[in-house]
């Protein structure tokens, strides 16, 4: 089984030598899961465990650990190429629809010209109603005027750059991802929500050297409940389980709580995580388009939906016809939907997130609040009994009592002198 990626990430940031409680702490793993998976990485590396006399583990692994694993499974190997490969494939979905909208208008306004062009030979009576149904035909020119006299340079990556002197905001994609971001938004910046809660609640354990109270933790949860329920403190339960926690009554009847396995560090240098006073839920913002961008996204929209609805009235007075018009024929009820949907998942989209948004609010508010309980005189009382049980165990290399690095080598020696010591045993034998 290839191994977890998070445990790699964590082991590489913390420098190759660490302890369960720094992966656990890094990654915002449960305990045991972080013990699971160093095992497994150590196994498959070669890496190396080295026990401190006070029988705490350090998990030693080599730098070229990625090399390794990518040589020993064809699995891994086969994540990276899709990476790679679905990059590729995941622009080209963007950029989709941005074509498909620019096919569409194009569609629409060519199949209006022929139908006008078509109505004015029929009709070579009336000179002035052919005028000016030539006249209406130059609206097949119209999107000259929407785009921009350098047509082709949407296609390019660098299109915004021909319009930094007239957008008031910046903005890194081009016209197609400007398209898409309109439409779709630009993904759930709370996708990590738990694994940033698990991080920073683990960060705070570790600043405190591994004794906390409830209040310090409960501004990184959500739905701690009320009454007895949040007096009696179950919303612990889900963190002492996570990080092998153990639950402690001072004499005044407070529980604090101590993290063993948090409170032992492979290296003084490790850096933690900056904690904020609460977890703090990030808004989603409508799209990452510029100003600039989104109204030519929605004068396209308008124009394709206004093209389509027009289009559709002269369609109604043909019964049937061949070529590009009885093309349109087929597809316009696409054309049509097409149009309506560009602009209407947007608007629906944006209501949607105001409600969301409105609850994400609520939420960092009520995890505020929290956090100032920790300026309350009991809740002080509290810390100052926990920090009785804080303690920082650093496994230095002279701390230890054995290690598999060393010891394997050691062992080799000794084979190696039993058997020079054998064989001198022989020779003065048969001497």
């Amino acid at each position: 089984m290839a191994p977890n990626p998070a445990i790699m990430e964590a082991v590489e940031q913390l420098g190759y030598r660490v302890t369960v409680g720094d992966v656990a702490t890094q990654a915002g793993f449960n305990v045991n899961l972080a013990e699971q998976g160093l095992l497994a990485l150590a196994t498959d590396v070669g890496g190396h465990l080295q026990v401190a006399e006070t029988g705490e583990i350090v998990y030693l692994f080599p730098k070229n650990l990625r090399a390794v694993l990518r040589n020993k499974f064809l699995r891994l190997r086969l994540q990276e190429w899709w990476k790679k490969v679905w990059r590729v494939l995941f622009y080209l979905i963007r950029i989709s629809f941005g074509v498909l909208l620019i096919a569409s208008i194009a569609l629409i306004i060519v199949t209006i010209f022929v139908i006008l062009t078509a109505a004015n030979q029929n009709n070579d009576d009336d000179n002035s109603n052919s005028d000016r149904s030539y006249g209406g035909g130059s609206s097949f020119f119209m999107p000259y005027y929407w785009i921009g006299p350098n047509w082709f340079g949407v296609f390019s990556p660098d299109y915004d750059r021909h319009y930094q002197e007239r957008r008031e905001e910046e903005s890194q994609l081009n016209f197609f991802e400007a398209i898409f971001s309109f439409l779709f938004g630009d993904g759930n910046p709370n996708v990590d929500l738990e694994e940033r809660r698990q991080k920073e609640i683990a960060a705070v354990i570790r600043t405190n050297r591994g004794a906390v109270v409830g209040e310090q933790i409960a501004p990184y949860l959500d739905n701690i409940g009320s009454g007895y329920v949040q007096e009696y403190e179950d919303y612990m339960l889900p963190v002492l389980t996570r990080f092998n926690g153990q639950p402690t009554v001072s004499p005044e009847g407070h529980i604090v709580y101590v993290f063993p396995e948090l409170q032992s560090y492979a290296s003084r240098q490790q850096q933690l995580l900056a904690i904020p006073p609460y977890l703090q839920e990030l808004p989603q913002q409508f799209s990452a388009a510029s100003s600039g961008q989104l109204g030519l996204s929605i004068g396209l929209g308008v124009l394709n939906l206004g093209g389509a609805l027009f289009l559709g009235s002269l369609l109604s007075d043909i019964a049937t016809a061949g070529g590009l018009v009885g093309f349109v024929q087929a597809i316009y009820w696409l054309l049509l939907g097409y149009g309506a949907a560009f602009l209407g998942v947007p608007l629906v989209r944006y209501f949607w997130l105001k409600w969301r948004n409105t609850k994400i609010s609520d939420r960092n508010a009520q995890r505020q609040e929290r956090s100032l309980q920790l300026a309350d005189s009991t809740v002080k009382q509290k810390i100052a009994y926990a920090r009785q049980f804080a303690a920082q165990n650093v496994i230095a290399n002279e701390d230890l009592a054995y290690t598999t690095e060393t010891d394997l080598l050691d062992q080799e020696a000794e084979n190696s002198d039993s058997i020079d010591a054998e064989w001198q045993r022989r020779l003065r034998e048969s001497g």
